[in-house]
């Protein structure tokens, strides 16, 4: 079987962008779309630029979607210039957004009628790893699908474990990913605030939590970034954990599961939104909790 594959990729964003030079490095062809002109010079010559959405979809084997929200998914598949037009029964739609469960079992339906290939793929690890295609990816799809997409997924990640038979379990895996990651990091402000008004050393406090039973990755990454206060640089932006975080309380309703420290946090991210810090580094969270 060739391994080869042709892919339309659609979204360069943050981890787009990194996820699609890796991809065209292990030799397949990729050819994307994205509003930025800028993003997509940043990719070339490795990744081809297409003039639309449609236009990178047409023909490929697998059509990837990097976008950001679930509306936006809609409108890149659905909407006036939507890609459904133009794909084949043959095609392979891979999400690889953070777009939750409601939006991705939604989507699947609606493609039923043009195609039944759908592989829910979101990822996380970060813009770190995806440069290195050490992501981890929950994949979720028939066997059959997520086979003929697996050569994209062994170039992009560094473990990629099918999580569940049908489109949906991937985002329902990583709903539980984000949860962990945004308590996590509101949970390293809140030490560290507590931390700097009490009087003691941030960084040694940082240092020393970090050899013991509280340490986390979160705690070491962005507690990192919150003693050397580099809040400005957005390696993840705060934006993303609002939508995360709503995605996770959307999902915990539906399913009528309490999640009281996930909406905690949640109400500390949109803080910070309405505080004018959205397009800051998430690690702002720190400098949101010890203002006095």
């Amino acid at each position: 079987m060739n391994t080869t594959l042709s892919v339309g990729w659609i979204g360069l964003g943050a981890m787009g962008t990194p996820m699609s030079l890796v991809t065209a490095r292990a030799g397949h062809r990729v050819t994307a779309y994205d509003m930025s002109p800028q993003a997509l010079e940043a990719v070339a010559p490795d990744v081809a630029s297409a003039e639309s959405a449609r236009a990178a979809a047409e023909g490929a084997d697998v059509v990837v979607i990097m976008v950001a929200t679930g509306p936006q998914l809609e409108a890149v598949l659905f909407g006036e210039a939507g890609i459904a037009e133009v794909l084949s029964p043959e095609t392979t739609v891979m999400v690889m957004s953070t777009v939750g469960p409601r939006a991705m079992d939604e989507a699947t339906a609606r493609l039923l009628p043009t195609t039944s290939h759908v592989v829910d793929a979101p990822v996380s690890g970060g813009v770190a790893r995806a440069r290195t295609g050490d992501l981890l990816v929950m994949v979720s799809g028939t066997e059959d699908d997520v086979a003929s997409a697996r050569p994209l997924l062994d170039a992009m990640a560094g473990n990629a474990p099918v999580v569940g038979g049908r489109p949906g379990d991937g985002q329902r895996f990583k709903v539980v990913n984000q949860l962990l990651c945004g308590v996590h990091i509101a949970a390293a402000g809140e030490a560290l605030a507590l931390a700097d008004s009490m009087g003691l050393d941030v960084a040694q406090c940082h240092e020393v939590m970090n050899t013991g039973a509280a340490a986390s990755f979160m705690f070491n990454d962005r507690g990192q970034r919150m003693v050397a206060e580099e809040f400005d640089e957005a390696r993840s932006a705060l934006n993303i954990f609002v939508k995360d975080m709503g995605l996770v309380t959307d999902a915990a309703r539906q399913v009528e599961q309490p999640v009281p420290l996930a909406a905690s946090a949640e109400q500390l991210y949109l803080r910070g939104r309405r505080e004018g810090l959205g397009l800051k580094d998430d690690s702002v969270v720190y400098d949101l909790l010890r203002r006095r």
